[in-house]
């Protein structure tokens, strides 16, 4: 693992806010911030080892350049002039301030799950590949836990957990890069129970472009008297590549200033009971399906409540194409909570109860994003590190070379109408398509997460009961088409009483950045006459415009679809 030098790493920290400690908080203006005396300390690099290291310049004719201009998704393949992989703020620093006064469109890569082409398109010359920023250690100065924007999440759970017994109530999928992840709100199976990972985050640290194309670092944190605050907000959902290149987190849960390390961070379950069914479509009628469906959605409504005795449960109902043979349900639940048993074993009998008994069967095939975990079939107690590295890894589509995907979300505030479970049903049920990995995914939501206002971070959806990924995986330029159709289709049908997107309303709640949508904006794909901007960040959006001005006012950092400056 590489490392980041302790010690600069910390005078960098204590300097930075010693600077801030001199300014007075007030409102955040592009003025102000150009002129902030906090600039100067930020040159103290993070890992000041490499001081002596020549920078990792990546070019075409070099053997690892293929493996570092495509990410998980090989829609998108880059072919920019250079790679700079970094290993420090200060080489961050140099990597931008470079590209800016060279004129090159740049973009941020952390672990290269983006979906749409946000890194990797023809305009970008200069990629900043930031995989190397991968520590995570406790610092004592901020009095928080430090993780490098390259930390992949499997890594962060683990050296939070082996070294301090906590976590960050992040995803599952194991190679997916700490940096996009928090940008865009940070969303996994403890969520019901701890909220969003940016619950949790204290400060960020970010190399931004000021008015005058200087490049350099910034670290903002959450204190209300941080004359940054507002650069620490627009991370906690306003998704990655909009306002500089991300170095770092810090993670301190609200509330436990002054307590022992241990104590000041999300505690896991020391055990988790883990379900993993099978529902074969031969038992999948339309009316089992709709009642399959329906019962979901119905559970999730009335168990959105934090106090619920299920708030520790989180499901995901993996709807496949029927070419694949079967649907699956994964579920997970605190297995130390009263009963833990009788409540996993209730949920699952009430969402099947459609399908009559004995239509569940063990998970022998390839569901969702999941391999097969036969082994599941019968709740298993798992220890929780246990339990995450095993979902996280049973991923196929994280490890296939050749995948392609199109993806596209929903914020359900309410269960899905019968006319939209027959939508769902008619798509996944066409013989004109058979690609047994084009699916509809509905994600637990609600409890803690529903808590905090929507204001009070960047990530506005705070009422939803669930979530929706509509998806399709597949190989090869040559099926692009029928895919992309297909999720289409389904998509906009499902939603076409708002103009084919989940409009906010009395219903939906708008889509999930960390999910983006290539088609989201144009206006023959959604028709809705709602801004994609709405769409996504709702009325936190103005506020994120004033930061791009107040921190990147060149817009030297954009894609298709990052913040852009107030008009």
């Amino acid at each position: 693992m590489t490392r980041l030098n302790r010690r600069s790493m910390l005078a960098g920290t204590a300097a930075v806010i010693a600077g801030a400690a001199t300014l007075e908080a007030g409102p955040l203006t592009a003025t102000a911030t150009a002129a902030t005396p906090t600039a100067a300390p930020t040159s103290t690099p993070t890992g000041a080892g490499h001081a002596d290291t020549a920078p990792i310049v990546v070019r075409p004719d070099d053997p690892r350049y293929s493996d570092l201009v495509v990410g998980n998704n090989t829609r998108w393949v880059g072919r920019p002039d250079s790679v700079r992989v970094v290993r420090s703020t200060a080489e961050v620093v140099q990597a931008v301030q470079e590209a800016v006064d060279a004129g090159k469109q740049l973009s941020v890569k952390s672990g290269g799950h983006c979906y749409c082409d946000f890194v990797f398109n023809p305009d970008v010359r200069v990629v900043i590949d930031t995989s190397l920023l991968d520590t995570v250690e406790y610092d004592q100065t901020l009095g928080a836990f430090a993780v490098g924007a390259g930390a992949t999440l499997l890594q962060t759970y683990e050296a939070l957990f082996k070294g301090w017994g906590v976590t960050v109530p992040g995803g599952m999928c194991y190679s997916v890069g700490i940096g996009g992840h928090i940008a865009g709100g940070g969303y996994g199976m403890l969520s019901r129970r701890h909220g969003l990972s940016v619950d949790h985050l204290y400060a960020v640290e970010v190399v931004v472009v000021d008015a005058s194309g200087t490049a350099r670092s910034v670290v903002a944190t959450r204190e209300a008297t941080d004359p940054h605050r507002d650069l620490w907000w627009a991370h906690t959902g306003g998704g990655g590549g909009n306002f500089g290149v991300v170095t770092r987190y810090w993670f301190r849960s609200p509330g436990t200033d002054g307590r022992p390390a241990a104590e000041q961070l999300v505690t896991p379950p020391k055990e988790v009971l883990v379900s993993a069914i099978s529902l074969p479509w031969t038992e999948l009628t339309k009316d089992a399906f709709a009642g399959l469906v329906r019962a979901f959605g119905g559970w999730h409504e009335r168990n959105a409540s934090a106090d619920s005795p299920y708030g520790t449960l989180c499901s995901f109902l993996m709807m496949n194409h029927q070419s694949n043979g079967s649907i699956g349900l994964l579920t997970q639940i605190d297995a130390t909570v009263p009963d833990a048993e009788k409540l996993i074993e209730d949920y699952l009998s009430e969402v099947t109860a459609a399908l009559g008994a004995g239509a569940a069967r063990p998970m022998t095939r390839s569901t969702g994003e999941h391999g097969p975990l036969p082994q599941l079939f019968t709740p298993q107690r798992l220890p929780w590190l246990t339990a995450s590295k095993l979902l996280g890894t049973s991923n196929p589509t994280l490890t296939s070379p050749v995948l392609r995907g199109a993806h596209k979300s929903a914020y359900l505030l309410k269960p899905f109408s019968d006319a939209q479970i027959g939508s769902m049903y008619r798509h996944l049920t066409r013989t004109d398509h058979q690609n047994p990995a084009s699916m509809v995914v509905l994600l637990s939501f609600g409890g803690r997460i529903n808590e905090v206002a929507s204001d009070a971070t960047a990530s506005a959806q705070r009422g939803s009961i669930f979530k929706g990924l509509f998806q399709s995986f597949w190989s090869g330029a040559g099926n692009d088409a029928e895919n992309i159709g297909w999720t289409r289709d389904v998509y906009s049908e499902v939603f076409a009483a708002t103009g084919g997107y989940p409009v906010p309303g009395a219903a939906a709640d708008g889509c999930y950045i960390n999910y983006p949508d290539a088609d989201i904006t144009d206006p023959a794909q959604n028709r809705s006459g709602v801004p994609w901007q709405t769409l996504y960040y709702k009325d936190n959006y103005p506020r994120l415009q004033q930061v791009k001005a107040a921190y990147d006012p060149r817009d030297v950092f954009h894609h298709s679809q990052s913040v852009s400056l107030p008009a």
